[in-house]
């Protein structure tokens, strides 16, 4: 029998960032509430991809996604007949499909990430000023480790 280890510094990192994302998902779920019944996590995630990184195949969206290239197949009928996506085939090659957002998509995802923004911001005020741009520069490197693409290249003032 070995004795049991004491948690090592990057178990209590994930801790504490297990511990940050359920408060995110907490707010993730929340400002998707009013439009649950219109879109549901991975279509929303779906939609903030193609927010971000502009139209794009639907096996890029897979990759981006992780997910396999039927699924996102399916996932993108539904947000097609909701009016949320357009397909537009591509030059001469007809197989070639490209996915984009429509304004109705856009709008969701500006009102849902408007929402979230607001919940964020009153999470972070609570925070003392001299941690916030700590926080920054923590969510930044975990996301870039992420390989997560920004929304924008806005410099930080806090």
């Amino acid at each position: 029998m070995t004795p049991t280890k004491a948690p090592d510094a990057l178990d209590a990192l994930a801790d504490a960032v297990l511990s940050a994302s359920r408060v995110l998902v907490a707010v993730a779920a929340r400002s998707l509430a009013e439009h649950e019944e219109e879109v549901s996590i991975p279509q929303f995630r779906s939609l903030v991809v193609l927010s971000a990184r502009g139209p794009q195949r639907p096996v890029d969206l897979a990759v981006a996604l992780g997910v396999d290239p039927s699924t996102v197949t399916r996932l993108c009928d539904r947000l097609a007949s909701k009016g949320l996506i357009s397909r537009r085939r591509q030059g001469a090659d007809r197989r070639e499909v490209r996915l984009a957002l429509s304004p109705a998509g856009r709008g969701l995802v500006s009102t849902v990430t408007r929402r979230r923004k607001e919940e964020i911001r009153r999470i972070l005020e609570a925070l003392p000023a001299s941690h916030r741009v700590s926080v920054v520069r923590a969510f930044e490197t975990f996301s870039s480790a992420a390989g997560e693409t920004a929304g924008d290249d806005r410099v930080w003032e806090l």
